[in-house]
């Protein structure tokens, strides 16, 4: 029988510490969306520090790390800052820490790519593709309507600007991190060559958000790569790392450090597998991926969450796609039918 998923910490306050081991601290920075945090992880090096993960770039996060390297890291330096993959809230302010701090920037190379790429990419309107996906989705007039009339979030709002120049970690790798030697295992589906860190010591994992223990990481498609098979590289993923799971504490990106990662592993292939025999039982009858909320998540749909499950439910209807499993047919207002039968 598998050990229970646990939590052996409380949180700390945002921009506060809690010690999870000799060298090790813990802090939190904040987030507007619903999560209300993202956690970040500060290594000792002796004459400085390695962080991993960063938050978004605002004035209370600079803030909170200011206060935190004046305060709990004693003055030390941060030397180098690892990113685990490349949404806003992990790289956020990894380009402040090199300009303004020295700092060296070590993360995949999909990753930097990505949210360098992201960062420039700056737009006042939405763009035809972004229009285009949308309608495809099967998106609500009323909310297709908002989103045509306001201005699109862009990276660039919450990214401090990222200089040219990093260093690439890559599957296989092995670094050095607080005195702890940890072999780097990437995964796929939240993010792409999402990296993770294993100590060899066997004592902790480095989990991002590919390994969460609280809650699931959306697993979504978007204008950018619109017929992805994210679906498909989550879950390969996760029997990508189950060999190695034992009984590591997880630091994770979001909610708690846990223990518990193979049960944890489990629970995440079956509840993707489960959402999808609920969706393929549903598109016997065609349905636009908005249509399919409810099957997948068990639950309504409100405000914020709508487009973090219009994504993931279309990711999942692409995921039969390309099993074979079902069938897109595109409708005259651009959203796609999607049918059992192939």
């Amino acid at each position: 029988m598998l050990e229970p998923i646990r939590s052996p910490f409380d949180p700390p306050q945002l921009g506060g510490v809690v010690e999870i081991t000799e060298g090790v601290l813990w802090s939190r920075m904040p987030l507007l969306i619903p999560l209300g945090h993202v956690n970040v992880y500060l290594f000792d090096e002796g004459d400085g520090w390695t962080i991993v993960d960063t938050g978004v770039d605002t004035a209370d996060t600079r803030a909170l790390w200011l206060g935190l390297m004046k305060g709990p890291m004693g003055g030390k330096p941060v030397k180098r800052v690892i990113v685990t993959h490349h949404h806003l809230d992990h790289i956020g302010l990894a380009g402040w820490f090199m300009t303004e701090h020295g700092a060296e920037l070590v993360t995949t190379r999909t990753a930097y790519l990505m949210a360098r790429m992201l960062q420039l990419d700056v737009q006042e309107t939405s763009t035809s593709e972004m229009r285009a996906f949308w309608r495809s989705c099967g998106m609500a007039p009323e909310i297709y309507a908002k989103y045509v009339a306001d201005r699109p979030f862009n990276t660039a709002d919450e990214v401090y600007p990222i200089p040219l120049g990093y260093t690439r970690v890559e599957d296989g790798d092995l670094v050095e991190i607080g005195g702890r030697h940890w072999d780097v295992r990437t995964g796929g589906g939240h993010a792409p060559e999402h990296a993770t860190f294993w100590s060899r010591d066997g004592k902790l994992v480095i989990g991002g958000d590919q390994l969460l223990g609280g809650i699931s990481p959306n697993i979504g498609v978007t204008p950018t790569e619109p017929a992805a098979n994210t679906v498909g590289d989550w879950i390969q993923s996760c029997r990508k790392f189950q060999p190695h799971a034992a009984k590591q504490l997880v630091l994770s990106g979001h909610k708690l450090p846990f223990t518990g990662l193979p049960a944890r592993l489990k629970h995440m292939i079956e509840n993707h597998e489960n959402a999808l025999e609920r969706l393929l039982e549903h598109l016997k009858t065609p349905a636009t991926a908005c249509d399919c909320f409810e099957v997948l998540f068990l639950r309504t749909i409100r405000g914020a969450e709508y487009n973090l499950a219009m994504i993931e439910a279309m990711a999942h209807c692409r995921y039969l796609e390309r099993r074979g499993l079902v069938k897109g047919t595109v409708r005259e207002d651009g959203a796609i039918l999607w049918q059992t039968g192939g």
